[in-house]
């Protein structure tokens, strides 16, 4: 009876994934290319991997990796609080327990780099999972691409020499920065490295770090017509 009651446990869950992630990708249809559906199918995936070397709720890493970007603050006016709300507004209507609900609520709205400059009350094994797997997304090969994405999407500069990056931001700072793309590298992507809270993550990050660095070696060598 326990196992039957188990395995149907396992069965809804499925279901629920399921259902979530045709929800995301609905509704991040047409998003902004460095925060769509393609970012979210990622970070799951990543999720799932980290998650194969750590103890934790992957029901819950997963409904909080698939709902992380549902309703970015930044694309909303700065609402921190439209992401959290449109994603429990969502599991309520496909019945997940309370409990789940405001575990994922929580996760969304302290995962972010932007979250970590300001005051943290909240902190589990499954933020850190989906934590690490957005900032690996943020990072390497794909970060490079995101970045320019986003700075394309804001129209900022790629670069200018005359504009410094800005170091230990607070969190309105960067709220509010519109400095050039190659800055945010300094100011954001290159730390990340330094702040990831698994062992499979700071592995993955080292590689990718290091590809950072050799790209704004190429870059700055080929703005400076050396190369």
């Amino acid at each position: 009876m326990k196992a039957a009651k188990e395995n149907q446990k396992s069965v809804n869950s499925s279901n629920i994934i399921s259902e979530t992630a045709q929800f995301v990708k609905t509704e991040l249809s047409g998003a902004e290319a460095g925060h769509d559906w393609w970012h979210i199918n990622r970070v799951w995936n990543n999720a799932r991997f980290i998650g194969k070397t750590e103890t934790a709720d992957m029901f819950v890493v997963e409904l909080a990796a698939l709902l992380h970007d549902i309703a970015d603050s930044k694309f909303n006016d700065g609402d921190e609080e439209i992401g959290p709300q449109k994603a429990g507004d969502f599991l309520k209507s496909v019945h997940v327990d309370e409990s789940v609900i405001i575990h994922v609520q929580q996760i969304i709205r302290n995962m972010s780099f932007k979250a970590s400059l300001g005051l943290i009350t909240f902190n589990s094994k499954e933020l850190e999972i989906v934590q690490d797997a957005d900032r690996l997304d943020a990072i390497g090969a794909i970060g490079i691409a995101r970045a320019f994405t986003y700075g394309g999407f804001k129209n900022r500069e790629l670069y200018n020499p005359e504009v410094p990056p800005v170091f230990n931001m607070s969190k309105e700072e960067y709220k509010n920065s519109r400095t050039p793309t190659i800055n945010h590298f300094y100011e954001k992507l290159l730390l990340l490295k330094e702040k990831m809270n698994t062992d499979t993550g700071r592995r993955i990050a080292e590689e990718r770090h290091l590809f950072m660095l050799t790209y704004l070696e190429q870059f700055k060598s080929e703005w400076n017509g050396e190369r």
